[in-house]
């Protein structure tokens, strides 16, 4: 079993490779009702919906976020 940092890791690092730049989702699809963010890959429903028209470099960028945003939630947790 994998954890949720695996998950959204592997997916990212994935995404990156394809051409175009893929999409990080990892299968939860699941929205936390606190923080409207997805509990797989970080992204808000309005970044789900427009993740396919973004350029590479803002879904590059967005990655990033969701990275931070990960780990953010992580050192919550405590």
């Amino acid at each position: 079993m994998t954890t949720m940092q695996e998950d959204l890791d592997f997916t990212i690092e994935r995404a990156k490779a394809q051409e175009p730049i893929g999409s990080p989702c990892t299968d939860v699809c699941k929205l936390d009702p606190e923080t409207g963010l997805c509990l797989g890959c970080f992204r808000s429903r309005e970044e789900i919906k427009t993740f396919r028209s973004m350029d590479d470099a803002t879904k590059l960028d967005l990655f990033d976020e969701l990275l931070a945003r990960r780990a953010a939630k992580e050192q919550t947790k405590g």
